[in-house]
């Protein structure tokens, strides 16, 4: 970019740039933090996972272990994951899109 008398103008925007990368920075590690959780089958599966999307926990009652019907555990299981992350995606949108929602910029929320 070299427009003439625009200097001052390529200065606002590296500023601008360098605040939101370190406004992006934040916006991560805040969600690194955030912990989000889900429960299936009226708290027999339990699951949490952090504001980035990453799996942390997953607790399983003992009354929800039958040999005989391991599928439905299986069900319960694949419900909690899928609502943590869920919540975790939600979270993470509600976080980054406030920073990057007017750039246009594929991959960030």
């Amino acid at each position: 970019m070299n427009i003439p008398g625009g200097g001052g103008l390529q200065r606002q925007l590296m500023h601008q740039m360098e605040k939101l990368q370190q406004d992006l920075k934040a916006a991560q590690e805040e969600l690194g933090k955030l912990r989000v959780e889900a429960a299936a089958g009226g708290g027999a599966v339990t699951a949490v996972a952090n504001g980035s999307g990453e799996l942390l926990e997953l607790r399983i009652s003992p009354e929800a272990v039958n040999p005989d019907d391991v599928e439905m555990l299986q069900d319960l299981v694949l419900a909690a994951v899928r609502e943590a992350l869920e919540k975790a995606r939600r979270a993470q949108e509600e976080k980054m899109g406030g920073l990057t929602g007017g750039l246009g910029i594929p991959g960030l929320c």
